[in-house]
């Protein structure tokens, strides 16, 4: 699927993802505030067995809240938060098929089956794993319905995960004839939108990263440098810290456009840099976006820098336990506007923030329109703007989490374009 993400970093960071002995040689050519990163690898926990065992436990009752009978799963980062299992997409159906009453079982190509078994291992369902195969001449459907039926289920809901194939599910809804399909994000989203302990660690963990990595590459910043350069010198800054990251990097005009332009862009005194990307710490995301000037920034820029931060601030102040995803947005929409900058969507372009977890973007959405109330443990990046077509753009970006009493942020916000860090 292409993403937010993989539109910033192949605009930007795409010639920073190099092969191994390229990226060695860049980091003993890296700046000095590069090579005095240190790894930070040893900080991450991953997750265990024992927590998706628990995670699956809580599916199971809210199927049974949702009176759905199974939930399948194929590819992607819901089959991971349950399984442990990081399959890649194909034509070829595999599945982990979660009943609310009976064992979960696998429908997997014959193939693939030591594949397969040996990512199970690694899960909750190691040692017991009900794996059903299938040949190349065979239908894989016909294997879901009768694991269905194995257990019980002729009749009732199959909850499919948002992101299974249309080919998937009819073939599913065209072998078991007795099942009716229904969605089922009140099940994968019910789990997923509310972070334990252990995620919120690993989120403040990569949160911590990208700020240590933006802020080395901006002290290591030089006029005359392109977009792609500097992108280079985020993912560099991620890699001696111990993980993968990078940024899209927009400059001068083409920071007013939210998700850039692929056009050639070089770093100039006074211009402004707008970077946005983030890391993954065992399967959990960052989403920072920083937006700062080489040198000295004009008394507009400042100005509507000090508009943004005030806004990121009442986004930020608006989100407690109860409160409407929508309030979120007006809070930080009405200082935007009533700074001059509106109507409504016309420098403000999209919304405050979207939820974030495993998935870079993930439910909820702090948008108009969106009525669910904040819960402790939600997170979400808190991202006003302010794009000005053909001058310039700024936006600030962290990411947040909603308390007992509130919310806060995963990392100290911007203080001005000239002192960003």
């Amino acid at each position: 699927m292409v993403t937010r993400r993989t539109f910033l970093w192949g605009a930007g960071a795409t010639a920073a993802l190099v092969g191994t002995s390229r990226l060695e040689a860049q980091q003993a050519e890296a700046p000095p505030a590069i090579r005095a990163l240190t790894s930070m690898r040893s900080q991450a926990r991953p997750i265990t067995a024992d927590e998706r065992r628990g995670r699956v436990e809580k599916a199971r009752r809210l199927m049974a809240e949702e009176k759905i009978d199974a939930l399948m799963l194929c590819s992607g980062m819901s089959l991971i938060y349950f399984t442990n299992i990081n399959w890649s997409g194909g034509e070829r159906l595999f599945t982990c098929v979660i009943p609310a009453k009976g064992e979960p079982f696998f429908v997997c190509p014959a193939f693939e089956e030591d594949r397969a078994r040996e990512q199970i291992a690694l899960g909750p369902f190691a040692g017991t794993a009900d794996v059903r195969t299938w040949h190349e001449h065979e239908s894989p459907y016909q294997r879901v319905a009768q694991g269905l039926q194995d257990r019980g289920i002729r009749t009732g809901r199959l909850g499919i995960e948002e992101t299974v194939k249309f080919v998937f599910s009819d073939g599913v809804a065209k072998a078991a004839n007795g099942i009716t399909l229904t969605s089922g994000t009140p099940v994968t989203g019910g789990c997923r939108m509310i972070k334990d302990a252990h995620e919120l660690e690993l989120m403040q963990l990569a949160s911590n990263v990208t700020l240590k990595a933006y802020e080395a590459a901006y002290k290591s910043l030089k006029e005359g440098m392109t977009q792609n350069d500097f992108a280079r010198l985020v993912s560099s800054a991620h890699a001696r810290l111990g993980f993968e990251g990078g940024a899209g990097v927009q400059v001068g005009e083409f920071s007013a456009l939210p998700h850039g332009s692929i056009t050639p862009q070089v770093v100039k005194e006074g211009t402004i840099l707008l970077i946005d990307g983030g890391c993954n710490i065992e399967g959990y995301q960052s989403d920072l976006s920083r937006t700062f000037v080489l040198g000295k920034a004009t008394d507009k820029m400042k100005q509507v820098f000090d508009i943004e931060r005030k806004a990121q601030d009442a986004a930020l102040a608006a989100a407690k336990p109860g409160v409407a995803c929508e309030a979120v947005d007006a809070a930080a929409r009405k200082v935007i506007v009533d700074a001059g900058y509106g109507p409504d969507y016309k420098y403000f372009t999209h919304r405050v923030g979207h939820g974030i977890g495993m998935d870079w973007h993930e439910w909820p959405y702090l948008v108009r329109g969106n009525t669910t109330p904040l819960r402790p443990g939600m997170t979400f990046s808190d991202e006003p703007g302010i794009y000005l077509r053909g001058e310039f753009g700024v936006r600030l970006e962290d990411d947040m989490v909603i308390t007992e009493d509130g919310a806060r942020l995963f990392t100290p916000q911007s203080t001005s374009l000239e002192a960003p860090f």
